[in-house]
């Protein structure tokens, strides 16, 4: 790889972390439409810790998906890290996760952790890690005794 290849490499990582901070901003201002935005068509949306796990295909799939979703949870995202990879069209991003299950008006509070990967500038796969125990929790009308 010679330096205009590092350089394209790395121009290209820096656009997809911005879209990646896009994706999770938008998570924060409940603007669906603005997540949904930074999918590829063919996306692919895994929750692998989920419970059953979750994988998701394609936009449309993705966007009727987090309308029930964003329904359920209003979350404020915060990234707090950024791993740069080999592959210039994967990012991994840690971020936490505060707010509220609606249904019940609980508060939640997670960890994430994000593998995307990108397609023609567009996140076309993402797998999210969590621990599902505190969305349990918050969804829960009464505490566990």
């Amino acid at each position: 790889m010679d330096a205009n290849d590092h350089e394209q490499a790395g121009a290209r990582r820096a656009q997809h972390i911005r879209i990646a901070e896009r994706l999770l901003a938008a998570v924060s201002a409940g603007d669906r439409s603005a997540q949904v935005a930074c999918y590829h068509p063919d996306v692919v949306l895994e929750f692998p810790y989920a419970a059953p796990p979750v994988r998701i295909e394609g936009k449309d799939a993705v966007d009727a998906y987090l309308e029930v979703a964003l329904g359920i949870f209003e979350l404020r995202l915060t990234v707090t890290r950024v791993h740069d990879c080999v592959d210039p069209d994967t990012v991994i991003v840690e971020f936490t996760g505060e707010g509220r299950a609606r249904p019940t008006d609980r508060a939640y509070a997670n960890t994430y952790i994000a593998v995307l990967a990108f397609r023609d500038g567009l996140v076309v796969g993402q797998r999210e890690f969590y621990n599902p125990v505190p969305a349990a929790q918050a969804l829960t009308a009464t505490p566990a005794s």
